[in-house]
């Protein structure tokens, strides 16, 4: 036996590696026609950790400071090499993200895949989407450019109006009332720190979680529960169709980044007027676009508020979907349930591309 093959025995006895590979040997996954939408939760986390190591190099050269910030991601562009490419593919990973994060979450719904006994699976997934959106936008402001400096105003302005606790909300966003160098600053911690030691825990948690109960197989190929349900094992075969999806995800990252790098704008002026049209990023239009068709006053009560508190209502409904929805369900639930996740989609579609283009 030569000396490499001893190296590696003694690998894998110190590190048990025996157990993992009798786990991937035995591991499977099931195969019907709807296991396309499986790739969306490994796209996800790809993209997480293409957002990691980007970020890393972009650290090594930003500062965040009002006085600094704009400087820095301006020197990165334009002057350090690959920098502007970097940069872009930082910034098309985090909507990608965002987006792949979205189809994950419908498919998981369609699929009903919360039921039991993957509550918990659901319940993580729905805050690590919390935590994708809460990097993007504490992410949107570290430029420190016009379109990020006013958008970051707008969206805690938001935050300023929940009731009770809106005040609150406010001053902890922006260390202040206003946003200044101290909301820049935390914004940073939040995004280099606080979001990514909260998302990868809960990452391992919900990775482990899917371990332990599998992937889930929808209801219609069930079949009557006698006969075993079709499956391919995980390794090889789920793995490589996991990479194609990755590469096929980091062939439009990189196509995107190249051909349409990521602008950075002009230098944010904290005393200048608000630029005409200002919106948030693409993911927040549909709340944003709703809330400016509400009347100041509904009914007596303040407009803004009673959409926030809608908004807010309608995630908790969301949210706790296993509550609603557990087996044995009844067809006129379950079409029910369909025709609302469609309706959810018909509307951020919508109001998405209205709150855009108006």
């Amino acid at each position: 036996m030569g000396m490499g093959r001893r190296l590696l025995d003694w690998l894998a006895d110190r590190a048990g590696l025996d157990s993992v590979r009798s786990f991937l040997a035995h591991k499977t996954v099931p195969k019907h026609s709807a296991t396309v939408w499986y790739y969306f939760g490994g796209i996800t986390l790809f993209l997480f950790v293409i957002q990691v190591l980007t970020g890393m190099l972009l650290l090594l050269y930003y500062r965040p400071t009002p006085t600094e910030a704009f400087e820095s991601v301006q020197f990165i562009v334009t002057r350090v090499q690959f920098g502007w490419l970097v940069r872009s593919i930082h910034s098309w990973s985090a909507n990608l993200m965002v987006l792949a994060a979205l189809v994950h979450m419908f498919s998981v719904f369609f699929l009903r895949s919360y039921r039991a006994p993957r509550e918990l699976i659901w319940f993580s997934g729905i805050v690590l989407l919390l935590l994708t959106l809460a990097f993007g936008f504490s992410g949107y402001l570290l430029p420190w450019n016009t379109l990020s400096y006013f958008a970051t105003k707008v969206g805690t302005d938001m935050a300023g109006v929940v009731p009770v606790a809106g005040g609150f909300l406010l001053r902890f966003l922006r260390g202040g009332e206003e946003v200044t160098g101290a909301t820049l600053t935390r914004f940073f911690g939040f995004h280099v720190a606080v979001l990514p030691g909260l998302t990868t825990m809960l990452l391992l948690f919900h990775l482990a979680l899917v371990q332990k109960w599998g992937m889930s197989t929808p209801e219609k190929h069930r079949g009557t529960g006698q006969e075993p349900i079709p499956a391919i094992p995980f390794f090889p075969n789920f793995v490589l169709r996991e990479l194609i999806a990755w590469y096929g995800a980091l062939a439009a990252l990189g196509t995107l980044a190249a051909l349409f790098p990521w602008d950075l704008g002009a230098k944010a002026d904290p005393f200048a007027s608000a630029p005409a049209g200002i919106r948030p990023e693409w993911y927040f239009l549909a709340v944003f676009y709703s809330l400016k068709q509400i009347p100041s006053k509904v009914l007596g009560f303040d407009g803004e508020v009673l959409g926030i508190l809608t908004f807010g209502l309608l995630a908790a409904v969301w949210a706790l979907m296993p509550v609603w929805d557990h087996p044995p369900a009844g067809v006129e639930r379950h079409r029910a349930l369909t025709g609302a996740g469609v309706f959810a989609i018909a509307y951020l579609l919508v109001f998405s591309a209205l709150g855009y283009w108006r």
